[in-house]
């Protein structure tokens, strides 16, 4: 099994769930795989040799009006979280269809399946993301791997710890404040648990008839 991003957060709930279930998880961080980079993906998945389980959770998150949103912003938002998908994806996928058996798990955001203001790159990204799922999910189907994408709301881990750091200094609210305000935007009202996203991916690993589908983790607020 390989996680990217599986240091932190999310990533780190994951490979510590699959590990403590005996599973061998290679979990990546930034200091191990630049995803972005081509051949450094190639490399990473040439070295670990056979993967049944790809999680790609490696993400990044930058909020700003559109007209404020610079190109850098959003070319890293992009290349993190859907080219670095797709790379991850492809490397995994030909020992996948070979063995007629494997899981790709995407983890997206309810950002990858509506739009929200001052979050244009990275919805824009999550999107790029959902569509990668599902096309894969169109090609693998009928055979034994399966491509799915968990879409959760905001998630108690360093990213979103960021966020409301952001909202508290600009609108002069308390970070107590700023975290209920964002956690009132989905009717589960509150931050979702790194653990509870971890059911989501150990459910759709299991689930040999679900794909090219979205888990919406946010209490029903997405249809």
């Amino acid at each position: 099994m390989v996680v990217t991003g599986g240091t932190r957060g999310i990533g780190a709930a994951v490979a510590a769930r699959f590990a403590a279930a005996g599973d061998e998880v290679v979990a990546l961080g930034r200091a191990d795989c630049d995803i972005t980079d081509e051949g450094q993906v190639a490399a990473l998945f040439d070295r670990v040799g056979q993967v049944d389980v790809l999680v790609n959770n490696a993400g990044v998150a930058v909020s700003a009006p559109l007209a404020r949103t610079t190109l850098d912003q959003w070319r890293s938002t992009m290349d993190v979280n859907a080219l670095g998908a797709f790379l991850c994806t492809r490397a995994a996928l030909p020992g996948m269809r070979e063995r007629d058996f494997g899981r790709i798990v995407t983890i997206a955001s309810t950002a990858g399946l509506r739009g929200a203001k001052y979050t244009a790159a990275y919805s824009a990204a999550k999107h790029a993301a959902v569509g990668l799922m599902r096309a894969v999910a169109a090609e693998v189907a009928g055979s034994g791997v399966t491509c799915n994408a968990v879409c959760p709301t905001f998630v108690r881990t360093d990213m979103t710890a960021e966020s409301v750091r952001r909202i508290a200094a600009m609108t002069g609210k308390s970070e107590a404040e700023a975290e209920a305000s964002i956690a009132g935007l989905s009717p589960l009202g509150r931050l979702l648990d790194p653990d509870e996203v971890a059911d989501a991916v150990l459910y759709l690993v299991g689930a040999a008839a679900v794909n090219g589908q979205s888990l919406v983790l946010d209490g029903g607020g997405v249809a």
